[in-house]
């Protein structure tokens, strides 16, 4: 491969066999395949990227989806999608299965930063929307599968619904031989500044870290973290380090002690930088429409994800022209919610990819 190849995002780099299991030592019905690539960053850079792509075995594949999974930690390998398939603790696991039952081959990002040792651009849409979109055009340069004429749709929920959103958006322009035909997002953090401004005091206030450490990632030369002082440093460097699960239990701790509140961490608090601002404001989901049919749904009781900016979402995108089918789930939070996307969006993907695959010969 040329290093001129390597300039050029949505080349694939290498393919090799890997493990994909749904709970540890029982292997999900697939053929799993590690996958390293090129994609583009928020600036406009070109780095490598890895995920993983799931071919079903118990049915005939009849469609390629871009599976963008939801916050898996900051660890740059120990968080990675793909490193938890091979173990059996990926908690996405259990959608993929279903995914797979269905005759969907699933392109899952591990995300920049993760499975490469740099760091995660956290929920930074112009980083997580191509990488989506490049695993995809990947996937189809794997000639023994012949998933090139596949039709295809992409989902996610949470930071997958963000990373599902901005594929979908920047479809028509970064990536428009994709015969992408549908997508579905669900309780996507489409308004950052928001988020973070709700968060300051709640028990999801390590969103605070993990959004600063992934804006800092995205747009290095902004110096996001300058702001903290010596024990938000200390913090950060801890943050950087965790799986989701150990960062949600850190920021309960940070919730409940004083001395671990944003305002002891910092000498100026980096939402008062209007810098800082204006790239969480270049991130808000929403300035241009999806192309194809889109499921967008979020639970009323999200306790996360604020259900008003998929409200918002709904409302921006409707404007630009989209087509857009909202669902606000009545008595689901955050995880249940997941869930309840899930059975909603799938049938959702399934009809637009059926009638697709009738349309297109070739795919059969």
């Amino acid at each position: 491969m040329t290093n001129q190849a390597l300039d050029t995002p949505g080349i694939l780099i290498s393919c090799e066999p890997t493990r994909a299991c749904l709970l540890p030592g029982i292997k999900l019905s697939a053929r799993a395949w590690a996958i390293r690539y090129t994609t583009s960053t928020a600036t406009g850079g070109i780095i490598e990227a890895t995920g993983t792509v799931l071919v079903p075995t118990a049915r005939s594949p009849h469609a390629l989806i871009g599976y963008a999974v939801g916050t898996q930690g900051l660890a740059p390998r120990a968080s990675a999608a793909s490193a938890q398939l091979a173990f059996g603790l990926e908690y996405e696991a259990v959608f993929l299965a279903a995914g797979l039952r269905r005759g969907w081959v699933l392109a899952v990002p591990d995300y920049p930063g993760l499975g490469t040792g740099t760091t995660h651009p956290y929920v930074i849409g112009h980083a997580l929307g191509p990488a989506v979109l490049d695993l995809l055009r990947a996937a189809r340069q794997i000639t023994h599968e012949r998933l090139a004429d596949l039709p295809i749709a992409i989902t996610g929920y949470s930071e997958g619904g963000c990373a599902a959103g901005w594929a979908l958006q920047l479809h028509p322009t970064y990536a428009p031989e994709l015969p992408v035909v549908a997508g579905a997002v669900g309780a996507p953090p489409a308004d950052l500044l928001d988020c973070y401004e709700r968060h300051q005091r709640s028990p999801y206030s390590f969103l605070l870290a993990y959004g600063l450490i992934g804006l800092d990632a995205a747009y290095p030369d902004l110096h996001a973290t300058r702001h903290l002082n010596w024990r938000g440093r200390q913090l950060f460097r801890i943050f950087r380090h965790t799986h989701v699960v150990a960062a949600v239990i850190l920021g309960l701790i940070g919730w409940l002690l004083p001395l671990f509140r944003v305002e002891s961490c910092v000498n100026e608090h980096p939402l008062d930088d209007p810098d800082v601002r204006a790239h969480l404001e270049l991130n808000r989901l929403g300035d241009s429409p999806p192309s194809v049919p889109t499921f967008l749904a979020t639970g009323m009781w999200d306790q996360a994800i604020p259900y008003r900016q998929t409200v918002d979402l709904d409302a921006r995108w409707a404007t630009a022209g989209a087509q857009v089918t909202t669902n606000l789930i009545p008595r689901r939070e955050h995880i249940t919610g997941a869930l309840a996307f899930a059975r909603r969006a799938y049938p959702f993907l399934d009809r637009h990819l059926v009638t697709s695959d009738q349309q297109l010969p070739e795919a059969s």
